[in-house]
């Protein structure tokens, strides 16, 4: 019945820096676009952004006021997670692009986790998982 994740949702006051950022820095592709008038006065713009087969959509209200995200800690879902192939690599490439690491690298055994944010300050989670050892190698 369920198959997969098909879209998170963003909502953005800086469509045009958001879209570059998830195409020219983080390789998403655009995979669409809508413009919906809604009755009653204000529209929402839509870009439909492809990394993987996973979609984010990221939504720009025109004429509605929208609260940013809470600072601090909440209920509810948190932040969007990247994998990555190499940590290290990936911190160099951001940093050559003008985006910072704003939180970590923490290694852990099974993983390295750190943190980046959109233009918006939507916090970016990137992860590289480890393959355990193979069973009767050195590190076993």
């Amino acid at each position: 019945m369920f198959k997969r994740i098909d879209h998170v949702e963003i909502v953005t006051d800086r469509p045009a820096e958001s879209e570059r950022f998830y195409t020219e820095v983080l390789g998403f592709r655009v995979r669409a676009r809508d413009h919906i008038d809604r009755p009653g006065g204000g529209a929402l713009d839509l870009a439909y952004l492809d990394l993987g087969g996973t979609t984010v959509e990221l939504i720009s209200y025109q004429g509605v006021a929208v609260a940013p995200e809470p600072e601090r800690e909440h209920l509810g879902y948190r932040m969007l997670a990247l994998e990555v192939s190499d940590m290290s690599a990936a911190a160099a490439y951001l940093k050559e692009r003008g985006v910072g690491i704003v939180w970590g690298p923490v290694v852990r055994p099974a993983y390295a986790r750190a943190e980046i944010c959109d233009p918006n300050g939507f916090r970016i989670e990137l992860r590289q998982w480890f393959e355990p050892p193979a069973p009767g190698s050195a590190d076993d």
